[in-house]
């Protein structure tokens, strides 16, 4: 079955919170070799969180952004009509438009998401799984690793 993640797993990986952190960079470790999916607009999402950080903040941000983004499969997949027709389907009042999108391309591409937003996850929906807690840090290739540890300077709640 198909993954899914949305801008809290990906920026999950630099939340202030070290539980939060490491759930989400090992779920990225146990996958590098992996096919992963997320939503151009989630895309984008991580983007304009980055941008809000000084220019010196960002240049430490990115080589490990690019780098992962070269090295995983992280498929970056446009809307399409289906997604739409399924978001437009959902009917939970508490859900952004954002967020049924982001369930709707995931109900209809027959995938899963994961993500930390409760308003998705309260939902006890069969397309949404809960992010698994892990005590131990694991690591990228060292190479990754190291972009990933100056990339650090970006914190996140």
């Amino acid at each position: 079955m198909k993954e899914f993640i949305d801008s809290t797993i990906f920026m999950g990986m630099h939340n202030k919170d070290e539980t939060i952190r490491i759930a989400c960079k090992n779920f990225f470790v146990k996958r590098i070799k992996k096919k992963i999916y997320m939503s151009l607009e989630q895309v984008g999402k991580c983007d304009d969180i980055i941008w809000k950080f000084d220019r010196r903040t960002q240049d430490a941000y990115y080589p490990f952004m690019d780098n992962l983004h070269t090295i995983m499969n992280i498929k970056r997949v446009s809307y399409n009509e289906k997604d739409i027709k399924h978001s437009m389907s959902i009917k939970e009042d508490k859900l952004s438009f954002s967020e049924k999108l982001t369930l709707g391309m995931t109900i209809a591409r027959k995938g899963r998401l994961i993500t930390l937003k409760k308003s998705l996850l309260n939902l006890r929906n069969k397309n949404i799984i809960y992010l698994k807690i892990d005590e131990k840090e694991l690591s990228f290739p060292e190479e990754l690793e190291k972009l990933y540890q100056e990339s650090l300077k970006i914190r996140i709640n």
